[in-house]
């Protein structure tokens, strides 16, 4: 059996680093982060994907500063869109597939019932808009490509939900999290174990990718602290408590119909990969 190789756009990040931890016997990552690979510059990916001649790009590289799009728009779509545009050229003239990491903010939270793939969308924010756009470069631009959207990510490495409750836990002994925002959390190592799997399929199109079930941020909150055994009040509030600059998604689960479909391995529960973390990697 051949070696695959996968480049990983973004290999600083939460997830891009996740996926760099994950070479084997027939897996080869090769992670390039920002100082290696700006993926603003055309003819920089063209000349990386042709020096390494990858099987697959996971493309992983974002702008991800919600409320700061708000007031950056430019910057936004140049990373979010347009960058995506030059990875997509630059992995179809190479011959790569391309697994593109989206998210539930493409749609407006405005629905009661899990998200399919195929539902429409209609993004609420600057991040959520410039995701979407580039969600159609990949559609437009390559042949053989993956869109997987995923929601309320955590791992090992960068700053998230859970690592600032655990440091709020560490100073006080009480913290409000908003009650009327329910979506899925994800676990970056369940999330970079179902993309590689993936990737090695030809089952090309969109795909959501959460950890299973869902719940408020007050209520995965109260779970991290329950998990960490921290003696913490955490009382509801509401998402107009606390206005920020982005309007956030009241509701983005998102049904994982795609993965059913194809056979693959749906993601397991969000407590489940919760306490892992917890237990491993904290």
């Amino acid at each position: 059996m051949s070696k695959i190789k996968i480049i990983v756009t973004g290999a600083n990040g939460q997830l891009g680093r996740e996926l760099t931890q994950w070479t084997t016997e027939a897996v080869e990552i090769v992670g390039l982060a920002r100082g290696e690979l700006d993926v603003t510059n055309l003819s920089a990916c063209r000349n990386l994907f042709t020096f390494h001649r990858p099987d697959v790009v996971i493309h992983c590289a974002a702008y991800t500063a919600v409320d700061k799009a708000e007031y950056e728009y430019d910057a936004a779509f140049r990373v979010n869109a347009a960058a995506t545009r030059n990875v997509s050229v630059a992995a179809r003239e190479v011959g790569a597939k391309l697994c593109y990491i989206s998210t539930d903010y493409v749609f407006d939270g405005k629905g009661n019932t899990p998200y399919r793939e195929y539902d429409q969308t209609n993004p609420l924010t600057v991040y959520g808009k410039s995701k979407l756009a580039g969600e159609q470069a990949v559609q437009a631009l390559h042949d053989r490509f993956y869109i997987v959207r995923t929601s309320w990510v955590y791992g090992k490495y960068g700053n998230n939900f859970v690592k600032t409750m655990l440091n709020i836990a560490s100073e006080r002994d009480r913290v409000k999290v908003v009650a009327d925002q329910i979506g899925s959390p994800t676990y970056t190592r369940d999330l970079a174990a179902f993309l590689l799997e993936l990737v090695e399929t030809d089952y090309y199109g969109i795909f959501h990718a959460s950890n299973s079930g869902s719940c408020s941020w007050f209520e995965f909150a109260k779970a991290i602290f329950e998990e960490s055994g921290m003696n913490i009040l955490v009382e509801p509030c509401t998402t107009a408590d606390f206005p920020r600059p982005a309007l956030r998604p009241a509701y983005s689960v998102m049904d994982q119909s795609a993965i059913r479909i194809y056979g693959l391995q749906t993601l397991r529960p969000w407590k489940e990969a919760l306490s892992e973390y917890l237990n491993y990697c904290e």
